[in-house]
């Protein structure tokens, strides 16, 4: 079956991401919070790929919020060009 889209244009390299609308921005924040707060829970860190602005400023504020949350301080951290570390006191990355 062939459908035909209409009002759809391709996105090339010169227009960046696809920015969130602010409610996809708001359930994309609950759903890290939840799932790395969960991976930082049973082992006091986590990864998790960060290849934007963008997707590293929603780990920054994830870090804030589930500190304010546990009243723990969560460290934020960038690995590497490509992910970011979440991490509790004790767990931060070495030099």
């Amino acid at each position: 079956m062939i459908r035909d889209l209409y009002n759809v244009h391709a996105v090339g390299p010169d227009y960046g991401p696809t920015p969130l609308t602010p409610d996809e921005e708001q359930r994309a924040r609950a759903t890290l919070f939840t799932e790395l707060g969960n991976a930082i829970a049973d082992r006091g860190w986590t990864r998790f790929p960060a290849h934007s602005p963008e997707e590293r400023r929603r780990l920054v504020a994830v870090g804030r919020m589930l500190s304010e949350h546990w009243g723990i301080p969560v460290t934020v951290e960038a690995e590497d060009e490509c992910a970011m570390r979440l991490s509790l006191t004790g767990h931060a990355l070495s030099a």
